[in-house]
């Protein structure tokens, strides 16, 4: 008797059980249905649209200039050597100092050359007098013809004779062959020195060349005559002004470049020979470009891309750019005048967002 009762009761909360669980799941489910009827009749929920800052593309006229790596070279330099073998009796100079052309700079031994020059002058003046005397029997029959042109090719001899021994003489002495500063002494006084060794270097500062090259496709934009602004870590904060002189008329095969120099004007003597330079062609200015921000230019993996307002929409343009000039950069292809493009948070932006525009910047 008491095992059926048992039984009973257990039937019975069983079906309490199930009976609990029926309801609330009819509750849960009415509530899921009645909240999935709400959203459906109020529909999605639109973003707010974004705010941005934006600049608006106007175009202008920019500088256009050639960026090149260059050194400087002197117009005239020569290191000064003997033309003969020699001891040194004469050290005229100081190292390091400017010269006049024509200065006196070294003196060889020249004894010998000094007496063979006065041997040649002493036989022309024995060959002058001798054909002077022939001039003046020869029309009268007391010297021959033949004799007078013998005596004529003597006097001729002797003046040669006289200008070999002054051009030996020369040679002992060295001379500046053009005004500039000296380098530093090579030789000592007494040293014998053979033709053709160092002595010391001499260079005319008043004038250098500026030497670069350009890639090929330059060429057109260059011309003699063209301005150059040089530049040298020597002097950071000064610019040169250098002129085309030259343009070389082949093209390096090796590199497909164009050797081009300038010349500089250094009448302070502030630069020198060897330093490297950069150099800038400057060219006419470029009418109507279009220039914006750099932050405007978002590069990506696919290129530089930029956001433009259109219709209130935000759209995104592939774009080209080339020149940077402080924060702004040229855009060569992609956005046009009257453009408006998104300078900052372009990164919280998708195609087609809805924005406003916090800051309209026009360009400067």
């Amino acid at each position: 008797m008491v095992d059926l009762q048992s039984r009973s009761f257990f039937a019975k909360s069983v079906s309490v059980h199930i009976l609990a669980l029926a309801i609330l799941t009819t509750v849960f489910s009415g509530v899921y249905a009645w909240r999935s009827m709400r959203l459906q009749s109020s529909g999605p929920q639109a973003l707010p649209p974004i705010e941005v800052e934006a600049w608006t593309v106007e175009p202008k006229a920019v500088p256009q200039e050639l960026d090149a790596i260059g050194s400087l070279s002197s117009v005239n330099e020569v290191t000064i050597a003997p033309e003969v073998a020699g001891r040194v009796i004469a050290i005229d100079f100081e190292a390091g100092v400017e010269v006049a052309a024509g200065a006196e700079l070294l003196r060889l031994y020249d004894a010998p050359e000094r007496a063979d020059l006065e041997t040649a002058k002493a036989k022309l003046e024995f060959a002058r007098l001798q054909f002077d005397r022939a001039q003046e029997l020869a029309p009268k029959g007391a010297e021959s013809r033949q004799m007078l042109q013998q005596r004529a090719a003597e006097l001729a001899q002797g003046e040669a004779a006289v200008r070999l021994a002054e051009a030996r003489l020369t040679q002992r002495t060295i001379r500046a062959p053009f005004a500039g500063r000296l380098g530093v002494r090579r030789v000592n006084l007494g040293q014998y020195v053979n033709a053709g060794e160092p002595l010391v270097t001499l260079t005319a500062l008043d004038r250098l060349y500026v030497n670069f090259t350009l890639p090929q496709q330059e060429l057109s934009k260059l011309a003699n005559g063209g301005k150059v602004s040089v530049r040298t870590d020597a002097w950071p904060e000064r610019d040169f002004e250098a002129r085309i002189n030259a343009i070389e008329p082949v093209v390096a095969a090796e590199t497909r470049n164009i050797s081009v120099q300038a010349t500089l004007g250094n009448a302070d003597g502030a630069l020198r020979p060897g330093l490297y330079v950069t150099a800038k062609v400057i060219l006419p200015p470029r009418a109507r470009a279009i220039l914006v921000p750099v932050t405007a230019v978002v590069t990506g993996p696919s290129g530089d891309t930029a956001y433009v307002v259109r219709g209130g929409k935000v759209e995104i343009v592939p774009v080209e750019t080339g020149r940077r000039f402080g924060p702004h950069v040229v855009v060569e292809r992609g956005l046009k005048g009257g453009d408006v493009v998104i300078t900052t948070g372009q990164l919280r932006l998708q195609p087609g967002a809805a924005i406003t525009l916090a800051t309209t910047m026009a360009k400067k």
